[in-house]
């Protein structure tokens, strides 16, 4: 709490205003309230306006008190005294913009200004345009410095004037971005403030993300030209992908420029997987792939061997299989075996599948290894993940209808017997499975 010296007396002072300034005084030290405030009235209207600041502190106490007392029994009173308290605000910043704090004169204007907004949101939140003008007022004169609540307030005030048709759409967004943007440079003086800021943050954005403004079109339509001038602002594709995310602007442009952004200003594992996740919905095939390729690198250089490097693995090792791969997925497959955390049985599927699907230039006998090698991969599948065995029994029961019939007498062929093949740039060994 702020703690003020004792004010000067005012020149002009009248005796009715030191008398009463002293009546209100001693019944307001004493917490006798009901009567301070008709003597407190007085003395502010006998005293000359930089008379003292306590003044302006008291009777703000004193109105809001009453306020509370009066409730709705009387709302024309109650009106009066909400235009009187905010009144005082301004006055208190006219004539007493500095006070003391430990002897040492500081600057009023946040205070006062950040009490008004609070009293604008307790006693004046029906009036939707008086909330807008009169919070916009308060955030244009303090910036960073302004409280969190009046951030929110602010926001839903501008949200309820675009339906209600006052306002356009570039206003709420206008509304959004600055708040977001002061709330991001607001330094807290304590914990509890910056638990409040941090509090703040995530309300102003669940209040916007949940309006129809954040429409995927909107947000491009209005951070487009924004993310252009400024591509390194890292506020800013903040809030272009944390919102975009929610209104599940996954398909935009935009929203990968803002993702790829981001990654190249603070690169990490989950960024490089995220991208991965976006360029192989849109089938880029080649930054899907180098962009896993990183993830795992990050992942790896943190934890060598960790769950998610092995799902990291198997996904890249599915989704190069699927786009025809077959060395990259075969690579990976193996990674995601050798790593295992669930992952080796899915893992062997694929290389089984791999080899089942390649040709080899052999002879009439050996043409047939790679069904052989498919044979072992998913036999190796069921054992790591027995709920694998049935896919894996159709497909070794698929792939074995292969095996040979002439006579391997001819070649020096056993049954049996370990044979070495390499196809699309994979080696594997596997074993003859002769009829």
């Amino acid at each position: 709490m702020m703690s003020f010296g004792s004010q000067a007396y005012a020149q002009d002072a009248s005796p009715d205003c030191l008398k009463y300034m002293d009546f209100y005084s001693q019944n307001y030290k004493q917490k006798q309230y009901d009567d301070a405030l008709p003597q407190w009235r007085l003395a502010y209207s006998l005293c000359p306006k930089n008379f003292r600041a306590n003044i302006y502190i008291h009777g703000s106490y004193l109105l809001n008190r009453q306020i509370g007392k009066v409730g709705k029994k009387d709302p024309a009173y109650r009106e009066a005294l909400i235009d009187s308290l905010l009144t005082l605000q301004d006055e208190r910043l006219l004539n007493f913009p500095t006070g003391k704090k430990n002897g040492v004169v500081v600057d009023m204007k946040s205070s006062i200004l950040n009490n008004k907004g609070q009293y604008i949101i307790n006693f004046r939140s029906a009036n939707t345009k008086y909330m807008y003008e009169q919070l916009g007022a308060i955030i244009d004169q303090l910036g960073s410095e302004t409280k969190g609540s009046i951030f929110v307030n602010y926001m839903q005030a501008a949200i309820e004037m675009y339906r209600e048709g006052a306002i356009e759409v570039d206003d709420v967004m206008n509304a959004y971005t600055r708040s977001a943007e002061l709330l991001a440079a607001a330094i807290p003086a304590d914990d509890a403030e910056a638990q409040a800021i941090g509090e703040a943050k995530v309300t102003l954005e669940s209040v916007f993300a949940e309006s129809n403004v954040a429409s995927c079109d909107n947000l491009v339509a209005i951070f487009t030209p924004r993310f252009n001038d400024n591509p390194d602002d890292v506020a800013l594709i903040s809030n272009i992908v944390k919102l975009m995310s929610k209104a599940e602007c996954f398909s935009s442009d935009l929203y990968l420029k803002a993702v790829t952004s981001m990654h190249k200003l603070d690169p990490s594992a989950s960024s490089a997987y995220f991208l991965y996740r976006l360029h192989a919905s849109r089938n880029n095939v080649g930054d899907a792939i180098k962009y896993m390729n990183e993830a795992i690198a990050k992942s790896a250089e943190a934890e060598p061997a960790s769950e998610t490097l092995a799902q990291y693995y198997y996904e890249l090792a599915n989704f190069a299989y699927k786009s025809n791969m077959k060395k990259d997925a075969y690579t990976a497959a193996q990674n995601a075996a050798s790593l295992d955390f669930g992952y080796a049985g899915k893992a062997y599927m694929i290389m089984g599948h791999i080899w089942a699907g390649t040709s080899y230039a052999g002879n009439e006998i050996t043409r047939y290894a790679p069904n052989w090698a498919a044979c072992d991969f998913y036999n190796k599948a069921k054992a790591a993940d027995p709920s694998l065995a049935d896919e894996a029994n159709r497909q070794i029961a698929k792939n074995s209808y292969y095996a040979p019939l002439a006579d391997a007498f001819m070649y020096d062929y056993r049954n049996g017997q370990s044979i070495t093949i390499t196809a699309g740039g994979i080696t594997v060994t596997t074993t003859m499975r002769l009829k």
